[in-house]
């Protein structure tokens, strides 16, 4: 006896059959939640330079390019091992990658505490990049893994809420025990939490349910890679997905990665105080959004691009209002309002990877999502090397340093324009194929 079902109907193209639907529930959020947990203390870890700016900037003695370099190689590692992360989660699975990512940006915290040297502390920078770079990936293939692919917007954006949690905890807690019980003491204290989550992993952690195992791929080394590499970024939805990635994270991860507590202190003559409260609006006002567009582009899917666009346009009109704004300092409403625009450039960042998602068949979607979120850390790497570069060579002059957020924005929206019709006729063409391909199953 044989019988034939059809596959992909109600689930995203390039999404699981139906009938192999994870079944998501309590177990799923439980084992997510510890994967989401690694995912919060590394972005606490990889945020904690933000708060720590103009401390380093003593402790080490360096200027602007010099502090700069910091967050630029972190950011290098980080951008650098997205595809080779990607390739390890869809060989090794999610276990193995966020063990050894926690290992690493463990030690790199660590390092970065007891650095006695400039050079030593941009290694351990660079070694807490690299660990860091192997969460949230393994973070969004465990969400494929365990819940339907219909809630696959939902739980994107969740796991990104709760990273921002972690920059939450960067900028209200880390920041007072900088200034309370100093420098060491702070940081190698916070990297307890980087031991209790690698626990976690090791104990509890599971791959995927039980039933659901995915198919074997044979792995033939380099060709396999390479395979796997091309047949991703042929695909233009992987492509726009890098580009929306691009163009949407960087202002928001710029400004709370180093400059914006220079910015508001140096330039807009806040305390460190007042700073850290409209740091922290950033991350609110990031979790805030993150769920009305985790909502919003799981129930219409064509509210993606029109989401990404407004948050980009949106984010330009600020900045250019802020830098241009008569006199010294823009006035405090205004500073608000900006902080407020800038906490929807991480959610809006999320819908790269829904471009990406339905895009590639679940054994690409570690290589498409590590493709996919190279894009905001390449642009953020890129703005934090130009600001330093520009603030060194104007005396300071942050109207002329910041200007530079909108070269790669524009560079973005271009790219993003270019694709999203091709993108949209293949997505297309991939859910009419999945809602008329049949499979049989035999007796």
């Amino acid at each position: 006896m044989s019988g034939a079902t059809t596959r992909g109907a109600g689930a995203l193209p390039g999404g699981p059959s139906p009938e192999g639907t994870p079944p998501g529930g309590r177990r799923a959020l439980a084992v997510w939640g510890i994967g989401v947990s690694v995912y919060f203390v590394a972005v606490i870890f990889r945020t904690s330079l933000g708060v720590a700016g103009l401390d380093a900037a003593d402790r080490f003695d360096v200027g602007a390019s010099a502090l700069s370099t910091f967050s630029i190689l972190q950011l290098l590692v980080y951008a650098g091992m997205q595809i080779p992360v990607g390739l390890l989660v869809d060989r090794l699975g999610t276990k193995k990658v966020l063990s050894l990512g926690a290992v690493l940006f463990t030690l790199g915290q660590l390092g970065f505490a007891l650095s006695p040297s400039y050079g030593m502390a941009l290694a351990s920078r660079a070694l807490l990049g690299c660990g860091d770079a192997m969460t949230f990936i393994s973070v969004l293939r465990l969400g494929t893994r365990w819940f339907p692919a219909r809630r696959g917007p939902m739980v994107g954006q969740m796991a990104g809420l709760i990273g921002m949690a972690g920059n939450l905890v960067s900028t209200l807690v880390l920041a007072r025990l900088l200034h309370g019980i100093g420098w060491t003491a702070a940081f190698a204290g916070s990297s307890l939490a980087g031991a209790v989550v690698l626990v976690l992993v090791l104990l509890f952690l599971k791959d995927h349910p039980e039933g659901h195992e995915p198919e074997p791929v044979s792995h033939r080394g380099a060709a396999y890679v390479r395979r796997q590499i091309a047949a991703s970024w042929r695909e233009p939805g992987t492509r726009l997905g890098l580009w929306v990635h691009f163009t949407t994270q960087f202002p928001a991860m710029v400004f709370l990665l180093l400059w914006g507590m220079p910015f508001l202190v140096e330039a807009q003559g806040l305390s460190r105080a007042a700073a850290g409260e409209l740091l922290t609006l950033v991350v609110l006002a990031n979790m805030a959004v993150g769920l009305v567009y985790g909502q919003v582009v799981g129930r219409h899917h064509g509210a993606r691009l029109p989401l990404a666009l407004g948050t980009v346009g949106a984010t330009a009109l600020l900045w250019a209002v802020t830098l241009a704004w008569p006199g010294d300092r823009a006035p405090m409403w205004l500073l608000v309002v900006l902080c407020a625009v800038l906490g929807a450039c991480g959610p809006a960042s999320m819908i790269g990877f829904d471009f990406a998602r339905p895009a590639n068949p679940p054994e690409r979607q570690g290589t498409a999502s590590g493709i996919t979120n190279m894009g905001g850390f390449i642009a953020s790497m890129t703005t934090l090397f130009a600001i330093g570069v520009l603030l060194d060579a104007t005396g300071d002059d942050y109207t002329i340093a910041f200007s530079a957020v909108f070269v790669l924005q524009a560079l973005g929206v271009t790219q993003i324009l270019r694709l999203r019709r091709r993108a949209a006729r293949r997505e297309r063409e991939r859910l009419v194929a999945s809602r008329v391909e049949t499979v049989h199953v035999p007796a």
